[in-house]
């Protein structure tokens, strides 16, 4: 069972902008629970915990229990809204689930044993193309995150999605091709050691004519 987080909101009345607007005045974050063919909830909640929780790495991979007057709802958030100028959180967004329910979440990468790859020892830069991957899952096993081994890479290695050891029942949203997460790219020092040693590297003479 993945990590659940757990949010306290309360009900609040009346939809559209201006709603909103009264709500954030009061010093709240509105926000909204729909989907499993049920009538959507208008909340809000404290913008303090909810920032706590938006700062957990792979948040919008998480199942939130959000409690509102003993009634527990289980959710995935899907879309949050924040200031441009500030990040401060504007609106939430969050889908109810059932225990069988199978969703679309982008789950975060990590990269292990750096320390081990000989291509990252030598200089080289680990180059990473994605930093989340989009997979399909039983909500009841949604990773928190997928862990990506470096050791014994070298330096113009690439790292594929094929390379990852996958949760039971999950999948890639992208199946037609193996894509790439990451290289081991050569750093300018180690293309400008390359360039001197070749340098170095005495041209063969050419052999001598034979005398008639």
């Amino acid at each position: 069972m993945p990590e659940i987080t757990t949010l306290s909101a309360q009900l609040r009345a009346g939809a559209g902008k201006r709603a909103a607007r009264t709500t954030r005045r009061s010093g709240r974050v509105p926000g909204i629970i729909y989907g499993d063919n049920k009538e959507p909830v208008l909340i809000s909640l404290e913008p303090r915990e909810l920032s706590r929780a938006l700062a957990n790495r792979g948040f919008f991979a998480t199942l939130v229990d959000i409690r509102i007057d003993g009634t527990v709802y289980r959710t995935l958030p899907r879309d949050l809204q924040q200031h441009p100028a500030t990040d401060k959180p504007l609106h939430v967004d969050f889908m109810r689930v059932g225990g069988h329910t199978r969703v679309i979440v982008t789950v975060p990468v990590v990269f292990a044993n750096p320390e081990m790859s000989p291509g990252i020892r030598r200089g080289g830069i680990l180059n990473i193309v994605r930093h989340g991957i989009e997979l399909s899952c039983p909500v009841e096993n949604i990773p928190d995150r997928l862990v990506v081994e470096l050791n014994g890479l070298e330096i113009g290695d690439s790292i594929h999605i094929s390379h990852v050891i996958m949760p039971e029942d999950c999948r890639p949203t992208i199946a037609a091709r193996d894509f790439t997460i990451a290289t081991i790219a050569a750093s300018s020092a180690v293309r400008e050691e390359a360039a001197a040693a070749a340098a170095t590297v005495p041209e063969p003479e050419e052999p001598l004519a034979a005398s008639s």
